[in-house]
Formats: C-alpha cells, structure tokens, sequence
C-alpha cells in the first residue's frame, strides 16, 4: 500500500518531505562546490568560525559533501532513523543560533546570520511536517555495527594517517610517535586543525589531503553500517514451497517463468486470501521480483499491495525483472512505471517444422550434427536412476563458463534436486558414446517447458544446443508438451527494426551500441540464436518505481543474474578441476 494512500497528493507532509530532500541536496552540490573552487570554500570556513552562521550542513570539504549526500538518500528512501538524526542535529543547531543571537548583540547585525537561522529552523519545521512519511526501517544490528566500525575504522585511519607523517615529515627536529599519531588523528576529524599546536610537524599538502581523503572514506563506512536496509526476510520455508506448488498446479500455465518462483535464495508474500504470491529477493537494497505474481489473477493486487508495503517498511526499491504483458499491466496500476527489456521466445511444437526455404540453414546444420553421430535421448528427471544424476551433476558443474551460477528470473538454480521431478532432462551423446551437452527444462504448467540450463563440452561440435532444442520440439510426444519456452533475446526488436530499410537514425545508433556491448554481453548472439527457430515473441519488462532508482536496479539485477561477480580464480585452478585432473 502506498504510503501516500489516504493524503491528498501535495499534502504538507509531502512537501515538508521534498523540502527537506532538496535542501540536502543542494548543500550537498555547494559543498562539493566549495572543496575545489578554494576562494568559495575559505568563505564558507570563515564564516564558521568567526561571526557568522551557515545554514545546517553547509561546510566546506569532501567530507560534510558526502555526509550531507548520505543524508539525501537516506531521506529520499524514508528511512526512519536518517529523519531522527537530521531532526536532532538541526534542531539542536537552531536552537545554538537562538541563543548565540540572544547573548551575543554583534551575530544579530549581520543578515547572512537570519537566513541561516531561518532556514536551519525551516529545514527542521520541514521534517516534523513529514514525520509521517518516514517509516522505513533500518537493521536492528546497525548501531553496534556502526560503533565497531568508527572505532575500528578510526584506530587504523589514525595509524595510517601516523605512518604518513612520520614518512613525510620535513621539520627540524625529532617528534614522539604519539604527537604524530595525534596530529593524524586531529587531521581526521577536523579539515582544518590548527598546525600552530604542532611545531615539530611539517608535511606536504597531499599528505594532508590523503588524511582528509581517509576521512571522507571512514564517514561513509560509518554512515553505511549505521543506516543500510534490512538484508532481506526470511527464504522461502517448506511449507512456502508446498503453497507454491499448489498455485502452480492451479494455474501455472498462466506464466513460462513461473516455476522459477521456487527458487531457495528468494522470499514471497501471499495474498490476504492465499490464492496469490510474489516472489522477491533483495539485493543492494532492492526487492527484485521476476515474472508475473503466481495464482489467481484476481488476487495479485492483494500480493503485490503486500510486497510494495514490506518494500516500503524496510526501505526497499521496489522492482520487477521479466514481467509479461498481463503481470505488467496489474503492477503498473500500483504505481510502477513500465520499460521493455525484450522478448521471450515461445515455440509452438505442433506448428514447427524444418521445412521451407527459410529452415535451409537450420536444417542443414541440424543435419550435419545428425550425421556426425550425435543422438539424444529426453527423460523426466524423476526417471533418472540416482548415480547417473550424480553423474550429470559432476558434468554440468564441470562444463560450467566461471565458479558462479548464472540466472534468477530464467534460472533455477539448481538440478537434480528431488523436488523437481517434473523437470526434464536432455542428454546429448556422441558416436563415441561419451556425453557432450546437457539441457534442462523446468514445467510450465502441464503442456509446456522453459528452458533452465544449457551446458556442454567445450570440445564438442558447434550447433549441439540447436540439434537438442530441435530433437525435443520434434519428440515433445514423448513428454507430451506443445509449447516451449526458450532464451529471452533483450531489446529484440532493437535489432530487428534497426536492419530494416528506412530506420531512423536513432535506432541505428541504438543498434550500433547494442552490438557493440555484444561483445562482451550475448545481446545480439542470443536474438540471432532464437530467431532461427522462427518463434512467437512475447515481450517481456522491467517495472520499478522511481527513475532515479533505475541504475541501482541494474547493478541488482546483474548481481542476481550473476554477471556482476568479484574476480576468481581461472578454472584451470579450481581445487576441483585439480582433484580430477589428480
């Protein structure tokens, strides 16, 4: 539910809300601004400390810039705790120029003085105003995390800042290690810490620079431990999976990307009335669904309502990854903008054929891989012995491209779990009667597929996925199916309209990008790979909430699809790999 719901829109605890967003932001650009232009930054420091005020959080430095874009964000993202702290630091602030303007006659002659008095007091009016609009929650271990890390992070910035000193050092004369310690420390806390205490001390200014830079870095950890989101809630439990299950056995033709609703590392939140889910995964402050919710139509806005208000309590970016034309239209009437990422690939058993001019290439190399030995042999994963399994698993874990298991809104990942009986398992074997490729597919209701793992020998023939992908559509008797889900081809129709005659410029360009990225991405080469098999194209798209949000929604989505990963080790250097090759 929406935390505007029952306020007019423009209401003072909107307003209150977005003043005090905005202020922050735009002393944010000041004090960036006031750290490189110098002239600018020396008034801003004069004026703090001789008789005249500057309005809450404008300083001059890198430091107080971070900390008041810190304090933006959180606010933007309603966290409760970034509203007691600015509240209290501002109010405490008024309430210091109040006074300092009672006792003291030579601050009220200065006008510069009333503006900052008024608009500190104005920010923190602000905020009481919009008290109601931040609820969201933050981890109840930040406060002993950020106290750890300010302590620990300020015991190894200090030495650090210590080491450089005494590395640097140009004054006559020798200084105690403690006098140095103490004079990083000092540069820590405070931008501009009076030289005059330390005569013994001299070093250049970058040396002052990297210390305020240690600065910035150990404010921002702090900020970071003190304020970051609720990881996630809990993963999905056994009794979960059985409700889910259910909702798939009732309706589950409704959606191809439904089964990957049983992911382990995802949570959900029913319907009111049970007869709906969605499932969600958080990452980087992201609560990222996938497809369309599960169940009955008619209860979706009751789970998605539920879904938005934990996103929202715990200060989540709501997003959706791959939702179809139906599941999108019911999200975007909750408030979630739409943008097409592409389309999935549907093939329809009973109307493929490999005849016809257009199928001459196909054909030919489906044909080739025939008659170089190639067979396939389809089985329900159920029917698969358990040793053979175990088998599979070492081969596909062996064949897998990097240490990290790719997918989340078309991936299962996992195989050979006992509970995905359903699914069904290609097996691709060469003239030499070894294995060379595996696929699996996941149900789709109880007539279609989707396509979850593609892996194969790197020393196998090229084209071994086609011929598979075309002996199952073939066979789909066998496992009586009629429909079959593929790879999802992102910006499709980029590349599509952009080859014709007549596209516009724009699109051209589009398109020139995109084929560009595809060389380290499989943009195109996934379009090209699905095209062959001339199927329906059903669009898929992305749905969140604020536009601002869309880049941190990216590097969320690329984490949990697993093309965002820390560097690892090569696979020739697996502990592993190694064990075999033993």
């Amino acid at each position: 539910m929406s935390p505007d719901e029952g306020r007019p829109r423009g209401s003072w605890s909107q307003r209150g809300t977005a003043f005090g967003i905005w202020y922050l932001r735009t002393v944010t650009f000041l004090n960036f601004l006031s750290a490189v232009w110098v002239s600018f930054g020396n008034d801003i420091r004069r004026h703090n400390s001789a008789e005249f005020f500057t309005p809450y959080l404008l300083t001059a430095g890198f430091a107080s810039a971070a900390f008041s874009l810190f304090l933006s964000v959180t606010l933007r993202r309603r966290k409760r705790a970034a509203w007691i702290l600015n509240l209290v630091l501002s109010g405490l602030l008024a309430l210091l120029f109040g006074f300092g303007m009672v006792v003291a006659p030579e601050f009220r002659g200065h006008v510069q003085n009333w503006v900052s008095l008024g608009l500190t007091v104005l920010f923190a009016a602000a905020l009481v105003a919009g008290r109601r609009e931040f609820s969201a929650k933050g981890d109840r271990t930040n406060p002993k995390l950020a106290a750890a890390v300010a302590a620990g992070g300020l015991l190894m910035a200090s030495l650090l800042a210590a080491l450089l000193v005494t590395v640097t050092n140009t004054a006559a004369g020798s200084s105690a290690f403690a006098q140095r310690w103490r004079y990083g420390l000092m540069r820590l806390v405070s931008l501009a810490a009076d030289d005059r205490a330390f005569p013994e001390i001299a070093t250049p200014n970058w040396v002052n620079v990297a210390i305020n830079v240690l600065s910035t870095l150990l404010l921002v950890a702090v900020l970071w431990a003190a304020f970051r989101s609720v990881r996630s809630t809990e993963a999905i439990t056994a009794d979960d999976d059985e409700r889910l299950r259910a909702l798939l056995a009732r309706h589950g033709d409704r959606d191809s990307l439904g089964y990957f609703a049983l992911r382990r590392d995802k949570s959900v939140v029913f319907s009111p009335s049970g007869k709906a889910a969605v499932t969600y995964r958080v990452v980087g402050g992201v609560s990222l669904a996938s497809g369309d919710p599960l169940g009955d139509p008619e209860a979706w806005p009751g789970a998605i309502e539920g879904w938005l208000a934990e996103a929202r309590e715990h200060g989540w970016a709501p997003a959706v990854m791959g939702a179809g034309e139906e599941g999108g239209t019911i999200y975007a009437r909750h408030g979630l903008d739409a943008l097409e990422l592409g389309d999935e690939a549907i093939v329809d058993t009973a109307e493929f054929t490999l005849g016809g001019r257009a199928m001459r290439t196909v054909r030919q190399a489906y044909h080739r891989i025939e008659r170089a030995g190639y067979t396939v042999r389809i089985r329900r994963h159920e029917d698969i012995p358990g040793p053979e399994m175990d088998r599979l698993l070492r081969l596909a874990d062996d064949w897998r491209d990097g240490e990290t298991e790719r997918g989340f809104s078309m991936a299962l990942g996992r195989l050979g779990d006992p509970g995905d009986g359903r699914c069904v398992m290609l097996e691709c074997t060469g003239a030499d009667g070894e294995l060379r490729a595996l696929l699996s597919f996941v149900p789709w209701g109880e007539k279609g597929l989707s396509l979850d793992l593609m892996r194969r020998d790197r020393n196998s023939e090229n084209g071994l996925m086609e011929f598979m992908v075309l002996e199952l559509i073939q066979r789909a008797k066998e496992v009586e199916i009629t429909q079959l889900s593929l790879n999802f081809a992102m910006f499709r129709s980029v590349f599509e309209r952009g080859s014709r005659l007549g596209a516009g410029p724009v699109l051209r360009l589009w398109r020139s990008l995109l084929s560009f990225f595809s060389r380290w991405w499989q943009i195109e080469s996934l379009y090209r790979a699905n095209a062959k098999y001339r199927p329906i194209w059903e669009p898929r798209y992305m749905l969140f909430e604020k536009s601002t949000d869309l880049l941190r929604i990216g590097i969320a989505a690329g984490r949990a699809e697993g093309f965002l990963e820390a560097p690892g080790l090569p696979k020739w250097l697996n502990r592993t790999h190694l064990e075999k090759v033993r």
